[in-house]
C-alpha cells in the first residue's frame, strides 16, 4: 500500500497509538481526583463528579513522604550516575581501544541482555547480607545484616548496565579514529581523549540514555520491596504507594493509590520534559525503535 496515496491511514495510525498511550495516564489523573465509591463503579465514568483533593491530602498522611523520596532520589542518582559512567568508559574500551580479548568482552556484555535482572535478586540479596565488616558483620561476612540495611543496597544491582555499554559503544564507534589519534598526538591521554573528545560527541546518547535508567530506577519495585523487608527505612515511593492499599479505606483504596502514583509520576514528567529535545536526537542518533 502506496503510504502517499493514502496519507490518512498513517495519521490515523499515529493519532490510535497516541490515544492508546495518553488516555491510561488521564484516567489515573482523573481517578485520583474521585470520590469515595466512585472508582470501579458501573457504568464508568471517565471524569469524576467533582474533583476532590482529599485522596492527595490521605496519600500525603499515610507516607513518609520526604524519607521515600529521599531514598527514591538517592538511589535512582546513584544508579543513573554510574551507569552513564560506566556505561561511557566501558563503551569507549570496547569501540576505539585494541586489547587482547576485546570481542570477547563485548560478547560477555551482550550475553548479560539475554536475562532478566530479578533472575539474579536472590544472589545478590545474599551477596548483600554478607558483605564483610558492614551491618555488624565481622571480617567473613558473618553475624549481621550486611548492607541490606543501607540505602546503598537499592543501588548495588543496577550499577552497571550491559544495554548501556551496548548502546554508548554503538555510538562512539562512528567517532572519526582520525580526531582521536590527533589528540593521542599531542600528547592526551586515554582519559583526556575520553573525556575532551568522545563525552562530548556523546552528549544526546548520554542523555537519552540517563533518561531511560532514571524511569527505570525510579520505577523499580522487586527490589525496592526486597530490600525493604529487611529494613523498611530504605523503602521508596513505587513501594510506599502499594503499600497504601493496605491502610486506607476500602472505598477509597484506589482514587488514593492514584493520587499517590501522580506524585510518583510528576519527577518523571518533568525530567522528559526538560530533556525531550536532547532526547529525541539521541533516540535519532542511535537508531533505537
Amino acid at each position: 500500500m502506496n503510504r502517499r496515496r493514502f496519507p490518512w491511514l498513517s495519521y490515523l495510525l499515529v493519532a490510535t497509538g497516541a490515544v492508546l498511550t495518553v488516555v491510561p495516564f488521564l484516567d489515573m489523573v482523573m481517578t485520583s481526583f474521585k470520590g469515595p465509591g466512585e472508582a470501579g463503579t458501573l457504568p464508568y465514568r471517565f471524569l469524576p463528579r467533582a474533583f476532590d483533593l482529599s485522596n492527595y491530602r490521605a496519600a500525603v498522611d499515610q507516607l513518609d513522604l520526604p524519607l521515600l523520596f529521599r531514598n527514591s532520589v538517592v538511589a535512582t542518582a546513584l544508579i543513573t550516575g554510574s551507569v552513564l559512567l560506566t556505561s561511557s568508559l566501558a563503551g569507549y574500551a570496547l569501540a576505539k581501544l585494541r586489547f587482547p580479548g576485546r570481542d570477547f568482552v563485548f560478547r560477555l556484555v551482550l550475553s548479560t541482555m539475554m536475562f532478566p535482572p530479578f533472575l539474579f535478586f536472590v544472589p545478590h540479596f545474599l551477596i548483600l547480607v554478607h558483605w564483610p565488616l558492614a551491618g555488624g558483620n565481622d571480617l567473613l561476612g558473618r553475624g549481621g545484616a550486611g548492607l541490606t540495611v543501607s540505602i546503598v543496597a537499592l543501588a548495588m544491582p543496577f550499577l552497571v548496565n550491559g544495554f548501556g555499554i551496548f548502546l554508548t559503544r554503538q555510538f562512539m564507534i562512528a567517532i572519526p579514529d582520525e580526531v582521536l589519534e590527533a589528540a593521542r598526538i599531542d600528547g592526551a591521554g586515554e582519559f583526556a581523549v575520553w573525556w575532551r573528545i568522545v563525552v562530548p560527541q556523546t552528549k544526546p546518547v548520554v542523555l537519552t540514555l540517563g533518561l531511560l535508567t532514571f524511569v527505570d530506577a525510579w520505577n523499580e519495585y522487586i527490589w525496592a520491596l526486597l530490600v525493604s523487608t529487611a529494613d523498611p527505612d530504605v523503602m521508596t515511593l513505587p513501594v510506599g504507594i502499594q503499600l497504601l492499599q493496605d491502610h486506607v479505606d476500602p472505598t477509597r483504596t484506589m482514587p488514593v493509590v492514584m493520587a499517590g502514583l501522580v506524585l510518583s509520576v510528576l519527577p518523571v514528567l518533568i525530567l522528559f520534559l526538560l530533556l525531550q529535545k536532547h532526547y529525541i536526537r539521541g533516540v535519532m542518533l542511535s537508531g533505537l525503535k
